[in-house]
């Protein structure tokens, strides 16, 4: 299984990546939506994305919507990790594709019960 985090900060990065590492994922890393389209167009064929919601040059929430309006990327699972923790920010997440929806601080057990809940790795 491959997985792309998209986070603008390099520790969240760092900590998601271990983490999914540690469940058996070959992971990449962008620092924003753009970077992340970027590294998806170069061939890296990512099971699931990991994405910050608030990021410079493209933020998560428009990643979300690329990706569903893209027919090579309409397959790619999403899930949203972020501090936006508004009923209504969730609500548009989801209704512009997200899978799932994880709010900061979270724990490697929340990821790992998340990821399974999608079929993306052992319960």
């Amino acid at each position: 299984m491959q997985a792309l985090v998209v986070d603008d900060s390099r520790a969240m990065r760092t900590i998601l990546t271990r983490l999914l590492d540690g469940l058996g994922f070959d992971v990449a890393q962008a620092e924003h939506g753009q970077a992340a389209l970027d590294v998806l167009d170069a061939g890296f064929r990512a099971d699931v994305a990991l994405v910050d919601w608030n990021m410079p040059v493209m933020d998560g929430l428009t990643f979300i919507k690329t990706c569903r309006a893209r027919e090579d990327l309409r397959d790619l699972t999403l899930m949203m990790v972020t501090t936006e923790s508004e009923q209504s920010q969730i609500v548009r997440a989801l209704a512009a594709g997200a899978h799932e929806y994880v709010i900061k601080p979270f724990t490697e057990e929340t990821i790992a019960q998340k990821l399974s809940l999608l079929g993306l790795v052992p319960a």
